[in-house]
C-alpha cells in the first residue's frame, strides 16, 4: 500500500475543524471522527489513543480508544507489555514524537515474540506522539499505525504528528467537558455545583474551580491530581452517590470515564429512605393518611415521621419543604 505524504492547504483550517468536532459531535463519536480528519493528511491503518501510566514492567492503560483494531490486541498485550520498547522511550520525557519500523525496533529473537505480536495485528510501523508528566509517569498518547512494511513514517510526517498532537489532545478534552456540561444540563439540582472527570483508576482530567473548593472543604491534605482516596473508594464500590461530612458526589460513568458533579451537603442528605419516600409524597400534595395507607402504617405514626421530617430540614410548610428537597435531589 503508498501512504502518500498529504499535509492540509490550511493547517489553521484543520484544526478548527477538531475544535468544532469537539464541539457539535456526542463523546461516542468524536474520537473516530478526529482520526478520520487526521488520515487524510497523515495516512495510517488503525490507531490507539489513551491514557496511561508508565511503569518499569509496562503501561498500566488507564482509557483507551481502538480505531479499526481488533480488541484481542490489547488482551495478548497484557501478557506481552514488559517487552513494549516503546512504552520505554517516552520514560521521563515530557513532549515526544517517534517513527517507529517494527522490524527494526524489535529485531533479534529475543524480541520475536513482541515483533510477531505486533505483525499479527497489522503494525508493521508506527508513528506516536506522547505528552508525558515525567514526576507522574502519566501519559497521553496517540499512535497510528502502518500495516505496510515498506510504509516507515518520515521526518515530515513525524513532525506533522508532533504539530496535530497536542490540539487532537485538547479537543478530546473540551470533548469531554461539553459532555458533563450536557450532563449539568439534565441534572438540575446538580448543575450549579462543582464538576470533575476522572478516569476509572481516579486520576483527574478535568475539575473545575467549584469541585476542588468542595473537595478541599472536605479533605483538607488532598492535593490531587488522583480523587481523594475516601471518595474513589466509595465511588469504585459500585456507589452512585457519595455522602461526606460537608460534600456530595454523584457519579456518571460513561464511556471508561468518571463524570461527577458536587455540591456542599444540605440538610436534606440527613433524611433515612424512609423519609425521603414520606417526604417526596408530601410535596406532590399527598395527606398524612394516603401516605400511612401506602406504606401499610398508622396514620399516627406517619404523622410523627412528617413532624420529623419537618424538624431535621428546619422548614415550616410545604414550599419550604419542596425546596429544600430540590436542593438534594
Amino acid at each position: 500500500m503508498h501512504y502518500p505524504v498529504g499535509r492540509p492547504a490550511d493547517f489553521n483550517t484543520l484544526l478548527l475543524r477538531l475544535y468544532r468536532l469537539a464541539q457539535e459531535l456526542p463523546i461516542q463519536h468524536f474520537q473516530d471522527a478526529v482520526l478520520a480528519q487526521v488520515k487524510q493528511v497523515l495516512p495510517f491503518d488503525s490507531s490507539m489513543w489513551g491514557t496511561a501510566t508508565t511503569k518499569p514492567g509496562g503501561i498500566d492503560i488507564h482509557t483507551v480508544h481502538l480505531h479499526e483494531i481488533a480488541p484481542e490486541m490489547l488482551v495478548e498485550y497484557e501478557a506481552l507489555k514488559h517487552q513494549d520498547a516503546t512504552a520505554s522511550m517516552v520514560l521521563g520525557e515530557s513532549e515526544v514524537t517517534y517513527s517507529i519500523h517494527i522490524e527494526t525496533l524489535y529485531a533479534g529473537h529475543a524480541a520475536r515474540e513482541y515483533r510477531d505480536f505486533s505483525q499479527r495485528f497489522g503494525v508493521e510501523n508506527m508513528l506516536i506522539a506522547a505528552d508525558n508528566n515525567p514526576r507522574t509517569q502519566f501519559v497521553h498518547w496517540i499512535s497510528l499505525y502502518r500495516a505496510d512494511k515498506e510504509a516507515q513514517g518520515s521526518s515530515d510526517e513525524r513532525r506533522l504528528l508532533g504539530q496535530l498532537a497536542p490540539h487532537v489532545m485538547q479537543a478530546l478534552a473540551l470533548n469531554r467537558v461539553i459532555h458533563l456540561g450536557q450532563l449539568e444540563a439534565s441534572d438540575k439540582a446538580m448543575s450549579p455545583y462543582g464538576s470533575a472527570i476522572a478516569d476509572a483508576r481516579g486520576v483527574l482530567y478535568h475539575a473545575d474551580p467549584q469541585f476542588n473548593s468542595l473537595a478541599y472543604a472536605e479533605w483538607d491534605s488532598w492535593s490531587g491530581p488522583h480523587l481523594p482516596v475516601q471518595l474513589m473508594a466509595d465511588l469504585s464500590a459500585g456507589h452512585e452517590r457519595f455522602v461526606g461530612r460537608t460534600i456530595v458526589v454523584r457519579r456518571y460513568f460513561e464511556h471508561g470515564l468518571l463524570f461527577l458533579k458536587a455540591r456542599a451537603r444540605c440538610l436534606a442528605d440527613q433524611l433515612t429512605a424512609r423519609e425521603w419516600t414520606i417526604a417526596r409524597a408530601i410535596a406532590k400534595g399527598e395527606s398524612h393518611k394516603e401516605i400511612a395507607q401506602v406504606l401499610n402504617r398508622s396514620p399516627a405514626t406517619v404523622r410523627n415521621q412528617i413532624q420529623g421530617i419537618y424538624e431535621k430540614l428546619q422548614v415550616s410548610s410545604i414550599a419550604m419543604l419542596i425546596e429544600a428537597l430540590r436542593r438534594a435531589e
